[in-house]
């Protein structure tokens, strides 16, 4: 799998570790991968952290700590629904 930069690359091994150490696969679908990466690293780029794209931050960054990814509803939004709301981890 190839990324546009180091970042984005950095991430997703990041996150492929986090979800072989959680019980957790990274979704199948490319696309899915590519925007929820683009997206997380956009936001590590301009804010300083890995905010998940599909949450909004509240700019209290003690709240917005939750929205880390993974972010604190990606457990809850896996067993409700089998994927996290960006889709980037799934069951």
């Amino acid at each position: 799998m190839r990324f546009e930069n180091d970042l984005e690359a950095e991430f997703y091994e990041m996150s492929k570790k986090n979800a072989e150490t959680t019980g957790y696969k990274l979704n199948t679908d490319w696309d899915v991968i590519t925007t929820a990466v683009k997206g997380i690293c956009n936001n590590k780029k301009e804010y300083g952290e890995w905010y998940c794209f599909c949450q909004k931050r509240t700019e209290d960054k003690e709240q917005d700590k939750k929205i880390i990814c993974p972010c604190a509803a990606r457990v809850r939004d896996i067993e409700m629904r089998g994927a996290c709301k960006c889709g980037l981890y799934i069951k």
